[in-house]
């Protein structure tokens, strides 16, 4: 890949690459085929203090930005981790950013800290199966119990829930004003709940691809939550989130050019030495123009990336930026892996030579953490100004 701009980033870059050199294709294949949470790449993640990049010094977080985070993640997907590695560290990394921004002083000390030492770990439960992307349909619930809350309902999509003991979680307080659409997400809370077994069910859910990271519905019966957990404001909460919202998009954004170009590696390696007729494949341009093609796309997102990740640290607006950034970079990064598999041929789907696993992981940015669509709406929405179409 070619050299960040900044010499600190690059020097980032390169110590998260000769570090991750262990962690092979092979660790992350059997890692996915056997559904087995990465520990070890978490640990020594944990250890030398990358999970606690981008969380504040005085909780013993790096300090850094969204700047650096996304070249970390960017670096861990690249390296062949994917999806597996990054959904790994995910919360840690960037998750607790509302609680960073607007938690109460006790739950900073109590939870930061842990966090950034890789000893917590904190799921994200925000989905439901009946509202989707409309969050303001949430039906989960949390009813006054004396100075705290009871909280019943369901979430899904909920990741790393099976190896987390806590949860990020938005739920009802009071019922939204009928009367202003506006107001529509008004009355959600913005909760740190513990996921305690004895009113919490996990039920991991089959999917195609990141496997090492299980993806769970959870059913929440009459959980009991503390009133200090509430972060930032009761009714508050969709607003809170806000401000880990457009930082997840972009580091979406920086694991997708990841992925493409961990699957444009190995493509471009496979065309250097596979002979066919008596030549190398690369040769072709049926071959190499596809490849540069992707190349090309996957630099043009990764600087929107930056772009979007620097206004971020700077306290500028980047709705735009971000939302921009993760659908472009969701298109390369699949795109990239879906050439990949097609200059290895038949042999692209076959596991041995992992590009049929990036095409797996890499496919599941054009969903999530929002829909192409959805970006699409945004930018016709907030940056085009036309009438809104949901």
């Amino acid at each position: 890949m070619p050299e960040l701009r900044d010499p600190d980033h690059e020097l980032i870059a390169k110590a998260i690459r000769a570090r991750l050199a262990e962690f092979d294709d092979a660790y992350w294949s059997a890692c996915d085929t056997e559904h087995r949470f990465p520990w070890e790449f978490f640990q020594v993640m944990a250890d030398e203090g990358w999970v606690g990049l981008a969380i504040p010094e005085q909780y013993g977080g790096g300090g850094r930005g969204v700047t650096e985070a996304a070249i970390l993640l960017r670096e861990v997907a690249a390296s062949g981790a994917a999806m597996n590695g990054c959904t790994a560290l995910h919360m840690n990394v960037f998750g607790l950013q509302p609680v960073i921004k607007y938690g109460n002083e006790r739950l900073k000390d109590t939870f930061l800290p842990p966090a950034a030492a890789g000893e917590l770990h904190v799921a994200f439960a925000v989905t439901e199966p009946d509202a989707g992307t409309d969050t303001s349909r949430i039906k989960t619930k949390a009813v006054r119990d004396g100075d705290g809350w009871r909280i019943s309902g369901q979430k899904i999509w909920t990741s790393k829930a099976i190896e987390s003991s806590m949860a990020l979680m938005l739920a009802r307080t009071s019922p939204a004003p009928t009367d202003d659409e506006r107001r529509r997400f008004d009355g959600l809370s913005l909760f740190l709940i513990d996921l305690d077994p004895d009113h919490v069910d996990i039920r991991p859910i089959a999917k195609a691809g990141r496997n090492a990271v299980a993806t769970c519905e959870t059913f929440y019966d009459d959980l009991p939550v503390e009133g200090w957990r509430l972060v930032g404001e009761e009714g508050q909460g969709f607003k809170h989130i806000l401000a880990g919202l457009n930082p997840e998009r972009i580091l979406i954004a920086a694991e997708a050019t990841g992925i493409g170009q961990a699957a444009l590696r190995r493509a471009t390696d496979y065309a250097k030495v596979r002979r066919v007729f008596d030549r190398p494949i690369g040769s072709n341009q049926a071959i190499s123009h596809p490849l540069a093609d992707a190349y090309a796309r996957l630099e043009a997102a990764w600087e929107l990336t930056l772009v979007a990740a620097q206004r971020y640290d700077a306290g500028l607006s980047c709705g735009a930026e971000a939302n921009i950034a993760k659908y472009l970079a969701a298109e390369a990064g699949y795109d990239a892996a879906d050439r990949a598999v097609q200059a290895h041929g038949g042999l692209g789907y076959a596991t041995e030579y992992h590009v049929e696993r990036y095409w797996r992981e890499a496919r599941i940015m054009r969903l999530a953490p929002i829909s192409q669509e959805m970006s699409l709406n945004f930018i016709a929405q907030q940056v085009l100004g036309l009438p809104r179409s949901y």
